[in-house]
């Protein structure tokens, strides 16, 4: 049910599967709804004036044009949603750009659900600062909320674009895979594959099943869990 407090949430990212992840991600933090997913910075402009929009999560490389540049037009236009940038930029320049327009917070990719989830709780609790700050140090505090003292990180062992592959995979597979299944595909070893697997069933990506009606044990079988957004 929604509340006076909720948080609407945009994600705006040219790779679908990239996309289902984060609206997956942010949907899944208490306090946030994704009322839309825009692969494209036309459709984001287009979702933006039907759509009411607290929060944008933003790639800032897109197939029409770049995402500053979207920034920009939204500023110009009188859009004051907060933006928290989603990216593998990692041009300083471009950070400080950014900043200028009002991007709170990177994000950069690839990065496991409990970065995203540090990010928005932190950037909600700054939203939620109301009143007159009694000193600077009041101001200080509701600041720092913002930043994040240590990012988090996948589990040891684990790699961006290894786990990333493995999803693509997973994703593309209306019928799921077992480990060794996932392991051709991405060609990485049956152990490994399923490392990224459970990754993904823990992070709540996908769901696994015992396979059955083979000689043997019944293998696991995973599935990519759609979103509900």
């Amino acid at each position: 049910m929604s509340g006076p407090q909720e948080i609407r949430v945009l994600v705006v990212e040219d790779d679908p599967v990239a996309a289902d992840a984060h609206a997956l991600y942010a949907g899944r933090v208490e306090g946030f709804r994704v009322v839309g997913v825009a692969h494209s910075r036309a459709a984001a402009v287009r979702l933006l004036d039907r759509v009411p929009v607290d929060l944008i999560l933003l790639d800032l490389y897109l197939p029409d044009g770049h995402g500053l540049a979207l920034l920009r037009a939204l500023r110009a236009a009188g859009h004051a949603a907060d933006v928290i940038a989603v990216t593998s930029a990692r041009d300083l320049a471009v950070v400080r750009e950014g900043v200028s327009l009002g991007v709170v917070q990177y994000v950069l990719k690839p990065f496991a659900f409990a970065t995203l989830r540090d990010r928005l709780t932190r950037y909600a609790e700054f939203r939620g600062a109301a009143g007159e700050a009694s000193g600077q140090d009041e101001v200080d505090r509701a600041l720092a909320a913002l930043r994040a003292p240590q990012p988090a990180t996948l589990p040891k062992g684990l790699s961006g674009p290894t786990l990333e592959a493995v999803t693509r995979s997973l994703r593309e597979a209306p019928d799921g895979l077992t480990a060794a299944e996932a392991g051709v595909a991405v060609g990485i070893s049956r152990i490994t594959a399923r490392r990224y697997l459970e990754h993904l069933v823990t992070e709540g990506r996908a769901v696994r099943a015992p396979q059955y009606g083979q000689i043997g044990r019944p293998e696991l079988q995973y599935r990519w869990r759609e979103s509900t957004h």
